[in-house]
């Protein structure tokens, strides 16, 4: 028994040995990581914050949905999503059978008022010259001049009810109205098209705006001509542009101001209904400091963000934070981040909890 005792002691004290020599050997491991060189720099508070946010939608100056004004099937698309088209290029047409057929009649009728109309032109002639020559009454020529006159009524109205059929026909052949690329497609051959709904839509690309909503606060201090910075977040870059009108009633935008922006041309490849925030320069009496730190320095998990700082020991330390509103290629820092408490921007290795840093 006493043997047996000695045994299992001798044994617990071998494992105790192995798993202190494990844990040395990890620390040891550890310690001998090399550390990662950064860039750090340290967090302060701008003063020169008068600035307003405000998000929108990027869309295309010259941007159209096309309808049509009579009911009908579509019988053939000709364009595709994504395809240029020309002003004027056809693009889908719609089953205009009643209309054709109405447009024979009308021709029908057009040649009947114009064979009526000869006539009662040659007969109002006639007895014009014999009414100078006293060989026909008052009478007589006013019946041949009230005759004319309706005969060439009726041929003027033949005439304008086949415009009127030619109007209804290039509605049923859908058009271009400018040189661009068909963004979107609402239909397709077979269903039926109806008055006002739309069946595509084509925009011209190259020129681009932002509808922006802003406050009643802060509407009275944007002004047209205004140079701004747009924030396209799809693109992470920056861009320039206008202001050129602001809305002065937001009576049907629940107390938001509409305001367009001009977007400038830059290289990048902007697409219609990208998310952008513009970045507004207002005028306050009071600038209330702000505490910004670079985009490119915050460090997103899930839902949240965060930022590395640096420890006493030297270590990266992930730093949660309360994000507010974004300026250019900086964002407003809420809380989690103190003054003057220095945070890491770049790192030449991949960062984590306790990681040795070489700051540079």
């Amino acid at each position: 028994m006493k043997n047996r005792k000695y045994i299992i002691a001798t044994t617990l004290v071998a494992a105790i040995v192995v798993a202190s020599c494990g844990e040395k050997k990890q620390q040891a491991v550890v310690t001998d990581t090399p550390a990662i060189s950064v860039e750090v720099q340290a967090s302060s508070q701008n003063t020169d914050n008068a600035f307003l946010s405000a998000s929108g939608k990027i869309e295309a100056i010259n941007s159209a949905n096309i309808s049509t004004r009579m009911m009908g099937y579509v019988d053939k698309i000709y364009v595709d999503m994504g395809d240029t088209v020309t002003n004027g290029q056809l693009l889908l047409s719609i089953n205009n059978a009643d209309v054709s057929a109405k447009l024979a009649q009308v021709n029908a009728g057009i040649v009947e008022a114009q064979a009526a109309f000869n006539i009662a032109k040659k007969d109002f002639e006639r007895f014009t010259v014999l009414f100078s020559e006293k060989s026909a009454s008052q009478k007589e020529l006013d019946d041949m001049t009230a005759n004319y006159e309706m005969a060439k009524a009726r041929l003027n109205a033949a005439k304008e009810m086949k415009n009127e059929v030619s109007a209804q026909l290039s509605y049923a052949n859908i058009r271009a109205p400018f040189s661009g690329v068909v963004t979107n497609k609402f239909i397709k051959a077979g269903d039926m098209a109806n008055p006002g709904m739309p069946l595509l839509e084509v925009e011209a690309p190259g020129k681009y705006q932002i509808m922006a909503m802003v406050p009643e606060s802060e509407i009275l201090g944007i002004k047209n001509n205004t140079k701004v910075d747009v924030l396209i977040k799809a693109l992470d870059k920056v861009a320039k542009g206008t202001v050129t009108e602001v809305s002065t009633s937001a009576k049907n935008t629940g107390g938001q101001y509409m305001v367009k922006v001009v977007l400038e041309e830059m290289d990048a490849n902007v697409l219609s209904g990208m998310y952008a925030t513009v970045q507004f320069q207002v005028e306050r009496k009071e600038a209330a400091s702000a505490l910004l730190i670079p985009l490119e320095a915050i460090v997103e998990k899930g839902q949240l963000s965060g930022v590395y700082t640096v420890s006493e020991s030297n270590t990266a330390l992930l730093r949660w934070l309360r994000l507010g509103r974004t300026v250019g290629a900086e964002v407003e820092v809420l809380s989690g981040l103190s003054t003057d408490e220095s945070y890491i921007i770049k790192a030449e290795g991949k960062l984590y909890n306790g990681a040795r840093i070489s700051i540079q």
